[in-house]
């Protein structure tokens, strides 16, 4: 539990220079910065790429997250040991929202979406809990890779919605003064401590250490899927307590 608030503090104290102005740096200042954070925009793009069957071009999507970096930039003013909490989330934010621009899911591809979370929710309803993954083989006729992609595709949309209750609770315009930081990394650490043990481990890997669901699978010896189903509870715990907040 140790993480909970330093992943909180990241989350809440990166946000904002202080004063709500834009920050002006010199465009020597801002080459130098891009450079540096260059790399986190390749590990977000890795990452979102994974789960996006590269329905946008990786050379794009980094030119994307480079924009969204300087954004967060202008907006934050000099980096500090708490930027890259705060740029990770407009990096990623301005990617999935040309993902969302671009309607990244052809209309056949939603529509089996939707049927199959249909077809899972009475199978919930009538098992009376979460069914495993072998039962919505099994009671969907669907083969193993098939429910992986329905998996990925359900949490590259709800990592989209969380992102934005993220988005909105630290405010997209203003840059929230101390008292509005202090709520903002007290609501993210009661929405972290809402989780069980595994659970925090998956949002910390993917969120702090921006690991792919494969790579989050190697460490905690278990399959993509599984990875899949945590985060998707977990995401799904922590936006009820966000929104609740």
């Amino acid at each position: 539990m140790a993480y909970v608030e330093q992943f909180g503090n990241a989350y809440a104290e990166g946000y904002g220079d202080g004063d709500g102005a834009v920050a002006v740096h010199s465009p020597a200042d801002e080459q130098k910065y891009l450079v540096a954070y260059a790399p986190l925009v390749k590990r977000i793009v890795r990452q979102l790429n994974s789960q996006v069957a590269g329905a946008i071009d990786r050379d794009d999507m980094e030119q994307i997250g480079l924009m969204g970096l300087l954004e967060a930039l202008r907006r934050y003013g000099t980096p500090d040991e708490t930027f890259g909490s705060y740029a990770s989330l407009r990096i990623r934010g301005a990617i999935l929202d040309e993902l969302r621009r671009q309607d990244w899911r052809p209309r056949a591809v939603r529509q089996q979406s939707h049927k199959l979370r249909d077809g899972v929710r009475a199978l919930t309803r009538k098992l009376g809990r979460e069914p495993s993954d072998q039962e919505i083989m099994t009671g969907l006729g669907l083969t193993t890779d098939q429910l992986q992609a329905y998996q990925l595709d359900e949490n590259a949309e709800l990592i989209a919605s969380f992102d934005e209750v993220l988005q909105e609770s630290v405010g997209q315009d203003s840059t929230p003064g101390p008292e509005e930081q202090l709520m903002v990394r007290r609501s993210l650490e009661q929405a972290l401590r809402s989780l069980d043990e595994r659970e925090q481990r998956v949002v910390q890997m993917y969120y702090e250490f921006e690991l792919s669901y494969k790579e989050i699978a190697a460490v905690l010896d278990l399959t993509d899927a599984r990875v899949c189903q945590l985060n998707k509870a977990a995401l799904n715990k922590m936006k009820a307590v966000l929104q609740a907040a």
